[in-house]
């Protein structure tokens, strides 16, 4: 990221830094600049800077609603985010500057430097929304939400798919994630990047056989969350919780712990996902291992499945 404190970075191209006093007392006495909040728009409808129009940052229109909200790219245009240590009013500048405007200011203390310097704001409606209620209780999994991807490896290449929930449900008190179980329809393995290849079929009978997870004897694999533990001090989309418990696949049952990022849904739904990689062999799965066999060539298969986890509840 560029440091925009105060640059010049052209001669047609300038980009800096406003105070919360000095940019009032440009709004009053002129009404050529163009103020432009970059947050989502339920923080904008909120509150808001008088005069300010919303054009979220992070979302892909962002220029191309700049060339409506600010047609005339030698008119100043000021942005500002939520705070000092909230990154969009910096990232909304350099785009500015990438397409060319000609002045460009940046209140990088946000509405919050705006409100603590006792400015008026406009559509004050702060928590008016109610937040989603946690969850307590069992939660049933949506097995339409939720899916289960493996990618398998070896030296050169590597493969992945999907495997189908067949059930499973999660048990909340006062709003954490305590305990709860899945279970995998391991009849439904697929491989997403064979699709439409005649190979697909091949590899999938390879991989439903007694070379690797034998369905016929064991249909379903079952995941039992034992423990969890809430990870502390960390920023949002972080893994979040460690979470522990036993996978039981095939005939053999291990000990398996991972870390999960963990939340509501707007619409109050629990929702979890997660990446890990399981040692195949532990649960007997021992084709191509370089563990067991010798001399396997081109069969040699890495002894890691990775694992990802998208889990909605009902």
């Amino acid at each position: 990221m560029l440091d925009l404190n105060q640059f010049v970075m052209s001669s047609d191209s300038i980009v800096q830094r406003i105070s919360s006093a000095d940019l009032d007392q440009r709004l009053r006495r002129s009404s050529s600049t163009v103020l432009i909040d970059v947050r989502l728009e339920e923080d904008y409808d909120a509150a808001h800077l008088p005069g300010a129009r919303n054009n979220c940052v992070f979302e892909v229109a962002f220029l191309d609603r700049m060339s409506d909200l600010a047609p005339v790219r030698t008119i100043p245009v000021c942005v500002y985010g939520a705070a000092a240590d909230s990154y969009e009013a910096r990232m909304a500048a350099e785009k500015l500057w990438r397409a060319g405007y000609a002045e460009i200011l940046e209140l990088r203390e946000g509405l919050e430097g705006w409100r603590s310097s006792g400015l008026p704001l406009e559509s004050e409606r702060i928590g008016s929304a109610a937040a989603p209620t946690p969850p307590d209780g069992w939660r049933e999994i949506d097995l339409t939400e939720s899916r289960v991807d493996w990618v398998g490896r070896n030296l050169l290449n590597k493969h992945n798919g999907q495997i189908a929930l067949k059930a499973g449900k999660l048990r909340f008190v006062q709003g954490e994630l305590e305990s709860g179980e899945l279970t995998l329809d391991m009849r439904t393995i697929t491989c997403q990047d064979l699709a439409g290849d005649p190979l697909h079929d091949v590899l999938i009978a390879h991989l439903k056989s007694h070379d690797f997870f034998d369905v016929e004897l064991y249909p379903e694999a079952r995941f039992v969350i034992m423990a969890t533990e809430r990870v502390a001090s960390l920023t949002p989309g972080a893994a979040n919780l460690n979470v522990r418990g036993e996978l039981t696949l095939k005939d053999a049952t291990r000990a398996l712990e991972f870390v999960a990022t963990v939340g509501l849904t707007p619409e109050g739904k629990a929702a979890a996902q997660c990446a890990f990689a399981i040692d195949r062999t532990q649960w007997n799965v021992l084709y191509g291992s370089g563990k067991y066999f010798r001399h396997l060539g081109g069969h040699l298969v890495n002894d890691l499945i990775e694992i990802q986890l998208r889990i909605v509840t009902r």
